[in-house]
């Protein structure tokens, strides 16, 4: 009695493909996964709406952190505030592994070449991992002096290192979250990463909250300026960590992210399955997988660095607390944002499907329609910065610094949030599209050319340079943290012009990955 042979998937070493590619796709639809036979509007819902929460529970992380950290001390917020600058750099990392993925994974699912698919997300997790571990160490030896350049003096830099060194222990099971999620987002499921987002919020809450030790509270001004603080829910736990409480809340959750994605990628219910024998080096998909991972995290580089530059302006003007209105301004913002980062997301996902599939002209009917969704929900967004800015900064700090200033930024960057949201849209579809390079290219020029002249002139502050003096700054009136803002937000209109200009040239549409 005879017995078939094992069916083998096997990758061609010249060109990363499936040896027996199924017929081309019919132009107009997604060939195969989770979006195959749906409308561009019920594929717009399936993967905004999970994305959409799945942002919202990521930038939620970030925002517990904060408020438990005001909660604590000024000095404590401006901690996590310098802090939250290295995650940044961290998350930048794991992003663009995660764009690489996201990529090669969608044009490969919508070609219907699943083993290259495959390849791409054990060679994926493989990378994450390596990076992770390096940087983990890297920032755990580098605390210190971290400390030292970002002019953190007094009770906060002893807090910065306490937090930096646990974080430290973080990043590899943060990076493999990360794209682990983007490698899902890739086949077209996006439930699943909102599952572990979900998973990973309402672990750092819980940690956090227990061995923090703070109360959750709000405050407001009253008429005389006196802060009026109301406790919402008393912490009953006696652990009173601080801030390294905090951060063995961030450290739990993640750890418990990484094992659900894992496991999630090994059972192979997404569409796309992580196997063992792909964890070994694949020379090829590797090199498709760093192809357009390495432009991105060059674009985000030059987006950090001009980002590090101004917190270091924040920190020359001072003013003890001005991190942490920074900070507390920048996690309610991020909450604004999320709308149009995750209608990108799934612009990004369907546009590499549609061209994967042969469709250019879907994959722009789809980025129109994201970029319309994004602009009505942050637009919404910006009415609520300008009518009530001070309540919303009340819901979450009760220190004095940040009731007077953060309100004012709120207010400032109200006035940007649609031009924001297109160049956010436009930006995540032609990273999707595997244009890196070209959004690499306008993220350094507008960044370095407008954003930091911009924000420098107009926040007031001189440049010191040690022993050889200071750059003085012309701009004779001091607008300090407010005047930075105003700088930071009209260069995101800018921004939205260079993007929307190179969406109308189409040559994004013709790139290979």
């Amino acid at each position: 009695m005879g017995t078939e042979a094992p069916t083998v998937e096997r990758l061609n070493d010249d060109a990363g493909e499936s040896p027996a590619p199924p017929p081309p796709p019919k132009p107009g639809g997604i060939k195969a996964g989770k979006l195959a036979g749906l409308s561009m509007w019920a594929a717009i819902w399936v993967l905004a709406w999970p994305i959409l929460t799945e942002s919202m529970l990521n930038a939620l992380v970030g925002l517990v952190d904060t408020t438990l950290s005001a909660g604590i001390s000024e000095a404590a917020t401006d901690a996590i505030s310098v802090g939250s600058y290295v995650i940044w750099f961290l998350g930048m990392i794991a992003l663009a592994i995660g764009v690489g993925s996201t990529a090669l994974i969608a044009r490969s699912v919508g070609a219907g070449k699943l083993a290259v698919a495959n390849a791409a997300v054990g060679q994926s997790i493989l990378l994450a991992t390596f990076i992770g571990v390096i940087v983990g160490v890297l920032l755990g030896t580098l605390a210190g002096p971290i400390a030292a350049l970002m002019s953190l003096d007094g009770e906060s830099a002893p807090l910065f290192i306490q937090y930096m060194r646990i974080l430290a222990i973080t990043v590899p099971v943060m990076t493999v979250g990360m794209v682990g999620g983007a490698c899902l987002r890739g086949a077209g499921d996006s439930i699943r990463p909102l599952v572990m987002m979900a998973v990973v919020n309402l672990v750092n809450i819980v940690f956090s909250w227990v061995f923090s030790g703070v109360d959750i509270a709000t405050a407001s001004l009253d008429e005389s300026g006196e802060i009026v603080r109301r406790i919402v829910l008393e912490n009953p736990f006696s652990f009173d960590m601080g801030i390294r409480g905090i951060a063995i809340g961030t450290l739990a959750a993640w750890t418990t992210g990484a094992l659900f994605v894992i496991w999630l990628l090994f059972r192979g219910r997404a569409g796309v399955t992580l196997m063992r024998r792909r964890l070994r080096i694949h020379a090829v998909t590797m090199r498709r997988l760093v192809r357009v991972a390495l432009p991105n995290f060059i674009e985000s580089l030059g987006m950090w660095t001009g980002n590090f530059i101004t917190i270091l302006f924040v920190g020359w003007m001072g003013v003890a607390g001005l991190f942490g209105a920074h900070l507390v301004a920048i996690r309610i913002e991020a909450i604004s944002f999320t709308p149009g980062f995750a209608m990108g997301l799934a612009s990004a996902t369907l546009t590499g499907q549609y061209l994967g599939a042969g469709d250019p002209d879907q994959a722009r009917l789809a980025m129109r329609r994201c970029a319309m969704i994004s602009s009505c929900i942050m637009g919404f967004f910006g009415i609520l910065f300008l009518l009530i800015p001070g309540w919303i900064v009340g819901l979450l700090t009760q220190q004095p610094t940040h009731l007077e200033y953060a309100p004012k930024l709120l207010f400032v960057c109200g006035w940007i949030q649609i031009p924001f949201a297109i160049g956010l849209t436009i930006r995540n579809t032609l990273r999707g599209a595997g244009d890196t390079k070209f959004v690499a290219l306008i993220t350094w020029i507008s960044n370095y050319g407008i954003r930091l002249p911009l924000a420098w002139i107009l926040c007031g502050v001189d440049i010191p340079l040690g022993t050889w003096g200071v750059i003085p700054n012309p701009n004779p009136y001091d607008w300090g943290l407010v005047g930075l803002w105003v700088g930071l937000c009209t260069e995101h209109i800018f921004r939205a012009t260079f993007y929307t200009l190179r969406y109308l040239n189409g040559a994004w549409t013709r790139i290979r990955v």
